[in-house]
């Protein structure tokens, strides 16, 4: 193998730090990517760039190459030390999972090579997208059909448009803004590389009568005001059908009843009560209201 001056490749002094090193190497791997170089040995160069990153970045190969003394002179023979094979013992870039990191932002791959040569095929990229349901179709736990605008590579490489129909079991426990993916359904791979994963955020359609916080469900219920003094037994819509429940004797605007294990999943649903004061009341209605407000001054005095 012959010699090759592998600070000159990357353009760094000879005492240059590992982040110099590091800077440099990502700014060459940028310039040269056969993906997005256009230049005609682009991946010649990429090799090149990548095998004196692997060589200099890890100090030990460093050091090795660092002490070959005369052999730095161009043309003479190139002798790796005992167990170098010239490449990391992960198979590629593996002396710094960054650069991995580096790639993938990139260029929505995992940027490996194989064995110490460059890895044609590349990961697509992920995809994010909203699925929309009602309250009621989450809680029966119903699959539902997803329709995207997908992206597929046809035989010549170029890519196109085609619409796509999914049909998705939800997760179970899955609530309101939450995400979950699924995987290889995201933008196609190149050169025979994985597809990426589909992101998908789940969003509830706003309900006549439910409000939901993570897995608890809560709703209004409108009672009189004789109700609220001397309780009552009142029918109350939830997810699963009508309840009946019991509003305590004395109850003011804003108590809450639980129904345990009534909301999504194992959540609760919550009963808000709200007294309703009549706008208008009969003559008869008045009287007795005017009863109760004498009855009450009577009750104060006497206290």
């Amino acid at each position: 193998m012959e010699y090759k001056d592998y600070y000159s490749v990357l353009g760094v002094e000879r005492d240059a730090s590992k982040a110099d090193i590091k800077h440099a190497y990502r700014r060459l791997a940028r310039k040269y990517h056969p993906d997005v170089s256009k230049e005609s040995d682009a991946e010649g160069k990429f090799k090149e760039v990548g095998e004196a990153y692997d060589v200099l970045f890890d100090p030990e190969k460093r050091d090795s190459y660092d002490q070959l003394g005369a052999n730095w002179k161009s043309g003479q023979s190139f002798k790796p030390p005992p167990g170098w094979s010239g490449q990391s013992s992960s198979g590629g870039f593996g002396a710094d999972d960054g650069v991995n990191d580096f790639f993938s932002s990139l260029f929505g791959q995992d940027g490996s090579r194989r064995g110490g040569g460059f890895q044609s095929g590349f990961r697509g990229t992920d995809r994010q997208a909203t699925v929309e349901v009602s309250l009621e179709y989450l809680y029966a736990g119903n699959s539902i059909e997803v329709s995207l605008d997908n992206t597929e590579r046809r035989a010549d490489g170029r890519l196109i448009n085609k619409p796509k129909r999914l049909k998705i079991s939800l997760p179970k426990g899955l609530t309101d803004g939450q995400s979950f993916r699924l995987k290889g359904q995201g933008n196609p791979g190149s050169n025979n590389g994985a597809a990426g994963d589909l992101y998908l955020t789940l969003k509830l359609r706003p309900h006549s009568l439910f409000q939901v916080t993570g897995k608890d469900v809560q709703c209004k219920l409108t009672i009189a005001p004789f109700e609220a003094v001397l309780g009552a037994e009142k029918s109350v819509a939830t997810l699963g059908g009508h309840v009946t429940v019991k509003i305590p004797v004395g109850s003011p605007t804003g108590t809450k009843l639980r129904l345990k294990g009534r909301g999504l999943y194992d959540g609760d649903h919550y009963v808000t009560l709200v007294i309703d004061v009549p706008r208008e009341t009969s003559e008869a209605e008045r009287k007795l209201y005017q009863s109760l407000a004498d009855l009450k001054d009577q009750n104060d005095e006497a206290a």
